[in-house]
C-alpha cells in the first residue's frame, strides 16, 4: 500500500476528535449517540453522528485500525467520491438496520463507526479479493475475506449476547451497504469475482435466516 490518502486521514481524525469529545462529555455523547426513541422522534442526525462516537478507546482503535488497512484500497480502485458514497451509505444502512432490529426497544442505543468500516471492508475485499492482512498476534498472512466473514460472524454473537454498547447490528447493515453499493458501482465484478460475491453473502444470509427463525 502507498501513502495513506488524505480522505482516510480526515475521517480517522474526525472519529478520534469526536469520540474523545464524547468520552469526556456525557451530555454530548448522549445527544448524538444512536437511540431508537430519539430517531423515531425525528432526530435523524443520530443516524450519522453516532458513527463518529465510540464506547471506549479500544473500540475506537479497532475501527480506525481496520479502516486504515482497507480504505485506500477502495479509494484507489474506485475514486475518492465513490469511497465517500460507500462510507456514508454503509454508515446510514448500518443505523437503519439497527432501527429495524430494535424498532420496539425505545431506549436501545449504540455507537461506533463499525457500519461504515464494515462497508469499506466488504467493498475492498470485492475489489481486491486476493489481499491479505498481517495481524499482530498471528505470524502468517490472513486472507482478507476470512477477516471480513469472521468479523460478521462475531457480530452475530455480539448481537445475540448484547455485548457492550456497540452497534453489532450496524456491522451487518454496513456490510450490506458496502456490498450493494460496490456492486452497483462496479458491475464488472459479476464477471471477474463471482465466487467472492457468493462467499461474502454467506454471513448476511445467516443473519436474516436467524432473524426469520426468531433466534435474533
Amino acid at each position: 500500500m502507498g501513502k495513506i490518502d488524505m480522505i482516510t486521514i480526515i475521517i480517522i481524525a474526525a472519529n478520534v476528535i469526536i469520540s474523545y469529545k464524547g468520552f469526556n462529555d456525557y451530555g454530548f455523547f448522549d445527544k448524538y449517540k444512536f437511540q431508537v426513541g430519539a430517531v423515531q422522534r425525528g432526530e435523524q442526525i443520530r443516524i450519522f453522528s453516532s458513527g463518529f462516537l465510540h464506547a471506549d478507546t479500544a473500540h475506537l482503535f479497532f475501527n480506525m485500525f481496520s479502516l486504515y488497512f482497507f480504505a485506500d484500497v477502495v479509494i484507489y480502485q474506485l475514486s475518492p467520491m465513490q469511497f465517500l458514497l460507500i462510507y456514508f451509505g454503509s454508515l446510514a444502512l448500518g443505523s437503519l438496520l439497527s432501527l429495524y432490529f430494535h424498532k420496539d426497544e425505545y431506549h436501545y442505543s449504540a455507537v461506533g463507526a463499525s457500519g461504515a468500516v464494515m462497508g469499506v471492508i466488504y467493498s475492498a475485499i470485492l475489489l481486491q479479493p486476493g489481499m491479505s492482512l498481517y495481524m499482530f498476534f498471528i505470524p502468517i498472512p490472513i486472507p482478507a475475506y476470512i477477516f471480513g466473514i469472521g468479523y460478521l460472524l462475531y457480530s452475530i454473537y455480539g448481537m445475540k449476547n448484547r455485548i457492550g454498547n456497540i452497534g453489532h447490528d450496524a456491522h451487518f447493515g454496513g456490510a450490506i451497504g458496502g456490498y450493494i453499493i460496490t456492486l452497483i458501482l462496479s458491475p464488472w465484478l459479476f464477471e471477474t469475482n463471482l465466487l467472492m460475491i457468493g462467499l461474502l453473502a454467506i454471513p448476511i444470509v445467516i443473519l436474516f435466516a436467524l432473524k426469520k427463525a426468531g433466534k435474533m
